[in-house]
């Protein structure tokens, strides 16, 4: 009589464990979905051009109506260039746990951060858009300062 509880246990389990992935999938299908929608950047380094997307979220909106800009970037860690924005943009802050080359990201409020390097992290950053391919990233950015354009594509 007390057997069959235990039986349906593990069943349940594996119920409960196979619902849960399918919903995981789901929400990264909206995640690609999003990203198909969001706009394209041009991002000009000499006479280089990146393709990027920027994402769907208010920070990267808040960033396109900037657009376009022409900055002056500096070198931070020999794997980051920065600039610091005239405006605050909105923030959703999180921990990526690790930093992509090629993604464009928010530092605070205002600092607009190009990474052209892959490393681990443990700062918080509010996701502005990634670059589709980074080859050739930290060779267009050199050493120093770096005049970067941002445009609408």
């Amino acid at each position: 009589m007390f057997m069959r509880p235990i039986y349906l246990l593990p069943l349940m389990l594996v119920s409960f464990s196979l619902f849960a992935r399918s919903g995981c999938k789901e929400e990264n299908n909206k995640s690609a979905k999003l990203m198909e929608e969001s706009t394209k950047l041009k991002i000009t380094v000499g006479s280089s051009i990146f393709a990027a997307t920027l994402y769907n979220n208010a920070s990267a909106t808040a960033f396109k109506a900037q657009l376009p800009m022409t900055i002056e970037m500096s070198e931070l860690n020999d794997n980051e260039k920065f600039f610091a924005l005239p405006e605050n943009l909105p923030t959703n802050a999180s921990n990526p746990g690790t930093i992509q080359a090629g993604d464009i990201m928010l530092y605070g409020n205002s600092t607009l951060v190009l990474f052209y390097k892959s490393f681990p992290t443990s700062y918080n950053y509010t996701r502005l858009g990634k670059i589709a391919n980074p080859s050739g990233l930290a060779a267009a950015l050199g050493s120093g300062g770096v005049t970067v354009t941002f445009e609408i594509d």
